[in-house]
């Protein structure tokens, strides 16, 4: 197979707070650099298109990882996302109307299917105007007092018991129309 494939790598917890400093446009150069083809990124949080003649998608994370940590000297998170699979994620969204604030509705994606999720915690925490849903490998969390005011939102990933990064409703929309016009 010589044709490339687009896909989508989300890493995590890059340029959040002065911390893990990864200057986009030199993170472009890097992967053009080792291979990759039509990279751009979308906004500093860590957001990139990108091509590849490799199918493995964990072997992609992995290669994108180890060029950041060669590089930068820390290793974020990186998930590599297929257009199918972040269509399918937004298409499932159950919070059709919360898709009119679209900095209030969050898709975590999950590394892999949560085993074991702590749902009675998950209740607990949540505010009562919170709603979430699991749905493969995608926790939908819709946040209407704020994101950062949200406890489940600061500890989902732990209740869940898998590595996920998420991102707000707008990120994926425009994730979207960017692979599609690259």
């Amino acid at each position: 197979m010589n044709e490339k494939t687009k896909y989508i790598a989300l890493l995590r917890g890059v340029n959040v707070g002065g911390k893990n400093k990864l200057p986009m446009k030199e993170l472009v150069v890097l992967l053009e650099a080792s291979g990759f083809g039509n990279v751009k990124t979308y906004i500093q949080s860590g957001n990139i298109i990108l091509s590849n003649k490799q199918t493995d998608q964990f072997v992609l994370s992995e290669k994108i990882k180890q060029l950041i940590f060669e590089q930068y000297n820390f290793a974020p998170n990186v998930l590599v996302l297929s257009l199918d699979e972040i269509e399918q994620a937004a298409k499932d969204n159950p919070f059709e109307k919360a898709q009119q604030q679209p900095n209030l509705l969050h898709l975590f994606f999950l590394e892999q299917f949560p085993t074991n999720p702590d749902f009675k915690r998950v209740d607990e925490i949540k505010l009562a105007s919170e709603n979430y849903l699991l749905k493969g490998k995608i926790f939908y969390l819709h946040t209407p007092e704020g994101f950062g005011r949200s406890k489940l939102a600061m500890r989902a990933e732990k209740l869940l018991g898998v590595n996920c990064t998420a991102r707000n409703w707008r990120s994926i929309n425009k994730i979207i129309e960017l692979v599609k016009n690259n």
